[in-house]
């Protein structure tokens, strides 16, 4: 706790990034039991409209059948029509422009969804949970980001850890209000509690723009007051021709992958347990995000400051991915429900509180347009693109049973682990960023 304090004194900015991302994540996890809710539902009206019901029925089939694959099929193409959008958005608008801009959307989304939710609209299932996938990869990917331009490698590896717990409480408390309001006032005002922490968020960009402003000036880069230039589509290309880019989209491909196939498993069960009473289902997925979240809190606060300050980004890297290799040998022997729940919570865990910030750490060393572009295009279409392969490869293995699927999951997970020694091998070769020294103003 003396330490903390001690680099509270020293960062005025770390303040502002810690509420920042607190206010972010809890504002995303007072929504995200309720877009789990609408994945597992049966009742097939509360996710797809009308039309679409009726269209399945005629063609003999039952699009419940087929919710988590059709769900993430409209996100994966969402998020390729939105691709060169935030490309066009960063290339032609400075920072102080486009950041507050992102989050302005989110809110006069959340506004609609307000309304939807109130009224009961059918198919107001499938438009939320695409937006909310959109607005988590989204408004994360431009946090770290803006981050990586407020400090540098040095900084990045004491204050990570602290930031990254500041957003775990948040992801916390998002459940915790969830539980307690879901049944009591309903799921549409659950929109406006989320846009409320959304402006906080507006006010953190403001007071942390002189910091980014004062990093950009020591290191000799182009003002994030500018826009950025270039193509729409520089971020595809950076990732084709950068070794090190190319490592971490592989990386980020395969830890989806391993990560959506617990996910299907871990809906079909509700799915089953609840069938359509979205209440108890939003509570339940609550419960599993409050338990992942209190384990990333204790790592993030015991073990990640240590382990990047000491070893770099090898350890965090590499440990989530044996925690997927571990967790899915377990479950090909014994595929019962509380185990998949048990890893859900081991290696969600490990990814928020070491795999995150380590990852985020390498984008301190590099140049602006690989931190707002290429990174962007990874975050959101790479990931995506795991997502939606992988919902429509469970559906095929689910056929076969549990184990199966889980033994599939061994696989992608030493694919997982060997992105990451590509990773921390080719991050090497990145030179020290010049530190600004002191960050006070």
């Amino acid at each position: 706790m003396d330490r903390f304090r001690g680099a509270l004194g020293e960062s005025p900015p770390l303040w502002w990034s810690i509420l920042y991302f607190f206010s972010l994540l809890t504002g995303y996890y007072v929504l995200r039991p309720v877009r789990d809710a609408m994945a597992a539902s049966s009742d097939a009206l509360a996710v797809f409209p009308r039309a679409w019901v009726d269209w399945a029925r005629a063609h003999g089939h039952d699009i419940g059948d087929f919710t988590l694959q059709v769900l993430f099929t409209g996100t994966f193409l969402v998020m390729l029509a939105l691709q060169p959008l935030y490309g066009a958005l960063v290339a032609r608008w400075p920072r102080r422009v486009f950041l507050p801009t992102v989050y302005c959307i989110f809110i006069a989304a959340l506004a609609t969804f307000y309304v939807l939710f109130h009224r009961e609209i059918p198919g107001r299932g499938v438009t939320f949970f695409v937006w909310s996938a959109v607005f988590n990869l989204f408004a994360v990917t431009v946090f770290w980001s803006f981050m990586a331009d407020v400090f540098d490698d040095t900084h990045a590896k004491r204050f990570y850890g602290y930031i990254g717990a500041g957003g775990t409480v948040g992801a916390m408390l998002g459940p915790m209000i969830t539980r307690v309001l879901a049944e009591r006032v309903g799921i549409a005002n659950l929109m406006l509690v989320s846009i409320g922490f959304l402006c906080i968020c507006l006010l953190c960009i403001y007071k942390l723009r002189p910091w980014a402003l004062r990093r950009e000036q020591l290191r000799g880069e182009t003002t994030g007051e500018r826009a950025m230039g270039g193509s729409v589509w520089a971020g595809f290309r950076l990732v084709w021709g950068e070794p090190l880019l190319r490592a971490l989209a592989m990386l980020g491909f395969f830890g989806v992958m391993v990560g959506t196939l617990l996910y299907n498993e871990q809906a079909a069960i509700v799915r089953h347990a609840f069938g359509a009473d979205a209440t108890r289902a939003t509570a339940y997925f609550a419960n599993i995000d409050l338990a992942i979240n209190l384990f990333a809190i204790t790592v993030q606060l015991f073990v990640t400051r240590h382990l990047l300050r000491a070893f770099g980004v090898g350890p965090a890297l590499l440990i989530p991915g044996f925690a997927v290799l571990l967790g899915f040998c377990a479950l090909a022997a014994s595929p019962f429900p509380m185990l998949v729940a048990v890893v859900q919570v081991a290696t969600r865990g490990c990814e928020f509180a070491l795999g995150k910030p380590g990852r985020e750490t390498i984008y301190t060393r590099v140049p602006r347009e690989w931190r707002y572009k290429a990174k962007a295009f990874i975050d959101t279409f790479v990931y995506r693109t795991s997502d939606v392969s992988t919902a429509w490869m469970h559906k095929a293995l689910a056929g076969f049973g549990s184990q199966i699927v889980f033994t599939v999951g061994i696989g992608a997970s030493l694919v997982f682990m060997f992105s990451a020694w590509r990773v921390v091998k080719l991050q090497r070769t990145l030179g020290d960023a010049p530190s600004p020294g002191d960050t006070r103003r």
